[in-house]
């Protein structure tokens, strides 16, 4: 026997298959916002929906012999802008992944949704095609900086959009930014109590970044300097602790009970089936994990789906990068996770992460016992140097 085989990560195994979400990618936008690095293409007149919907259908009926007999648990439209769809579309949609899969009767199915691209009827619809919580690309209350973000709805719009989620859906969220080109930390506060005044069960905060292939990354405009928006950090922190919201994860907000049960199956590795342009999948079996890619260009994709090729890339990960997948998923979480998760999601041993661990808690970045494992105050503040300890062993 080779050495290399000897000292190579031994393959995942499982007793048995973690939870299944099904993610489902809708690509287009009006407008291409400049920060953002998601898989979206604006929309040149309209968006070939009956189209898009047969290729989504197909490419499911592909997949079905990856999962078969497995439970789906959440469902999730994401973008792009999924609301740029009928919803006539959407329930379409829903009721091909009814035909051909066991949805829970529970299950949580969330839909984004941005202001300026609905209206009360569309809204109603959506409740009545199957979509039980929606995701509301706010990202500001103040007119000047959706404007500098590029959004296509101005401040009252988003008041508008939510008063009308709000007649129809117990559970919502909304999407906010901060640390915007030209905000205070007054402003970024202000934005929150905004927020806090529709009672929303979940809210996101995200601090903006400059991402790579972005409009921003090229032209990068004056963003609060990096104490500045620590303070900001901290402010909308306290604001959302005071109204009795449990941060969660590092940008989730949640009244009990009310965590995004999609994102959450993301964050403990559990497994999800994407289907539509540019979706990725992670899908356990009892000796692997498969990784799959769609095409990401709509066009191509379709065209694949048609013939039983959306896939574009599909791959293995090996018992030498599962430890750093899942620590870079569980590691979101600022109560981090129970010891057994590990085994359990990640199908290796403890000891696969047991120097990195060790390693780690040295450095004052996770605190860990018997049973759990969590980000300190300093982790959650340094999660890419955290996570950097278990990308090393990847490498």
């Amino acid at each position: 026997m080779a050495l290399s085989s000897i000292l190579s990560p031994q393959s995942p195994r499982f007793k048995s298959l973690p939870p299944l979400s099904l993610y489902i990618h809708i690509p287009w936008c009006v407008r291409k916002c400049p920060y953002c690095d998601f898989n979206s293409h604006e929309a040149r007149g309209d968006a070939p929906e009956q189209d898009y919907v047969a290729a989504l259908t197909a490419d499911l009926e592909a997949a079905l012999p990856l999962i078969w007999g497995r439970k789906i648990y959440t469902v999730f439209f994401g973008g792009g802008t999924p609301s740029l769809f009928s919803a006539a579309g959407i329930e379409q949609i829903i009721e091909a992944v009814r035909a051909r899969l066991p949805l829970s009767v529970e299950a949580e199915i969330t839909l984004e949704a941005n202001p300026g691209t609905f209206e009360m009827e569309k809204f109603r619809a959506y409740r009545a095609a199957g979509v039980n919580r929606l995701s509301i690309g706010i990202q500001s209350f103040n007119a000047t900086h959706l404007k500098s973000l590029g959004r296509i709805h101005n401040d009252d719009e988003a008041r508008r959009a939510i008063d009308i989620a709000r007649e129809h859906f117990d559970n919502f969220n909304l999407d906010l930014m901060y640390g915007l080109p030209g905000q205070s930390v007054a402003e970024a506060g202000a934005d929150i109590d905004a927020a806090l005044v529709y009672a929303p069960p979940h809210l996101s905060a995200y601090h903006l970044t400059l991402e790579p292939n972005t409009y921003f990354h090229r032209y990068p405009p004056k963003l609060p300097d990096d104490d500045t928006a620590a303070e900001m950090q901290q402010a909308v922190e306290a604001r959302l602790a005071a109204a009795g919201y449990r941060h969660y994860e590092t940008s989730a907000f949640a009244k009990p009970g009310k965590q995004s049960r999609h994102n959450m199956n993301y964050w403990t590795f559990g497994d999800y089936l994407g289907i539509g342009a540019g979706a990725h999948s992670k899908i356990s079996f009892p000796d692997r994990i498969l990784r799959q890619a769609r095409h990401k260009q709509p066009k191509q994709y379709m065209e694949g789906a048609a013939t039983g090729n959306a896939v574009q890339e599909s791959h293995d990960i090996g018992g030498d990068e599962v430890g750093f997948e899942f620590m870079m998923n569980a590691l979101r979480l600022n109560g981090g996770f129970p010891l057994v998760l590990f085994e359990e999601r990640a199908g290796v041993p403890l000891t696969v992460v047991l120097k990195q661990l060790e390693q780690a808690e040295q450095k004052g970045l996770i605190a860990r016992d018997h049973q759990r494992v969590e980000p300190t105050a300093l982790g959650r503040r340094f999660l890419n140097d955290l996570l950097q300890i278990f990308l090393g062993e990847k490498l």
